[in-house]
């Protein structure tokens, strides 16, 4: 399903280049918790980066990845991201807001924001037109919608995009509520409804992996899940690629990681009444204004070269 390269006399668009990366080689996808990390995944080299549903909700507003996030917020976050780094934007769109409509209207929301991907999942929630409670795919007790809706969605989704280079992510959640065997059909059905890639949620072990990339990974870009504590084994990219993967996601990792090391760093000022001995696990004031770009004996500088551009006939854009 791969688009032909744009012509040279224009500026390929975000969503072109994740095309390229991903036609080049199995490439990894951090999540992108907020603006500062970012572009801190662009300074490291990597191609792409993600937001995640569960991260925007717990990481950005402090609730659980129920579907309470609005698509207001989440295209919020998605211009912060963008803005911050250059690099093609992956944004989990969870259910999609609602049913078909919603969907098409998602999809032009979250591309005018920056998103050069849009992940939508075959869950019910209240928010997907079907009832039920959203949650995350690697825990039990979630329901699924019917896949002829789904692939309505998707249909949507896809006639929706401005940008015809811009990724349409298929995830279905099905194999932890019916099996592989529904996981399979369903992704045939949404690949033929017109999604760019595949998202099988929570296969359980290489062996799955290995059965659905042999039945898509040659037609097809798959995205493997390797979000820690679920319920399938921790691959490698490499792993992946052999198994037939495009992309492989890392959603929450930065995330765990930093919390993790802020618990720890909030017990050492309790006990010793300083942050001292933290001072060598730190991110130093001068590398903090290299990631910038910021020179602090000139911020008129910064400020030139991020004011906005002109608009037509001289007045700037607000």
């Amino acid at each position: 399903m791969d688009h032909p390269a744009p012509p040279a006399s224009r500026v390929p668009s975000r969503a072109s280049l994740l095309r390229r990366a991903v036609a080049e080689g199995t490439i990894a996808i951090p999540g992108a918790p907020l603006a500062l990390v970012a572009k801190l995944i662009e300074r490291e080299g990597f191609p792409a980066m993600y937001l995640s549903g569960a991260v925007l909700s717990a990481g950005v507003h402090g609730v659980p990845d129920i579907g309470l996030v609005t698509l207001d917020q989440l295209a919020a976050h998605t211009r912060l991201l963008s803005a911050a780094a250059a690099l093609p934007l992956v944004v989990d769109a969870d259910t999609g807001f609602g049913g078909p409509d919603a969907v098409a209207e998602c999809v032009r929301v979250l591309e005018d924001a920056g998103a050069a991907a849009i992940q939508l999942e075959d869950q019910a929630g209240a928010a997907s037109g079907s009832g039920g409670t959203k949650r995350c795919g690697h825990l039990p007790g979630k329901q699924v919608i019917e896949a002829a809706l789904m692939a309505e969605k998707i249909a949507a989704a896809r006639g929706a995009c401005r940008d015809p280079d811009t990724v349409i992510i298929a995830r279905s959640d099905a194999r932890g509520v019916h099996g592989i065997d529904e996981l399979l059909r369903r992704m045939e059905c949404y690949r033929d409804a017109g999604a760019d890639w595949l998202f099988p949620e929570a296969p359980r072990d290489r062996d799955e992996f290995a059965r659905i990339g042999d039945a898509f990974g040659a037609d097809v870009p798959l995205l493997a899940n390797m979000t820690e504590f679920g319920m399938g084994p921790l691959l490698t990219v490499d792993e992946l690629d052999d198994l037939g993967y495009a992309a492989v996601l890392f959603p929450v990792t930065l995330l765990r990681v930093a919390m993790e090391a802020m618990h720890a760093a909030l017990a050492v000022i309790a006990d010793e009444g300083t942050q001292s001995s933290l001072l060598d696990l730190m991110q130093s004031r001068e590398a903090l204004y290299d990631l910038l770009g910021y020179d602090p004996a000139h911020p008129e500088a910064w400020i030139a070269a991020h004011a906005p551009a002109p608009a037509p006939g001289g007045a700037r854009r607000p």
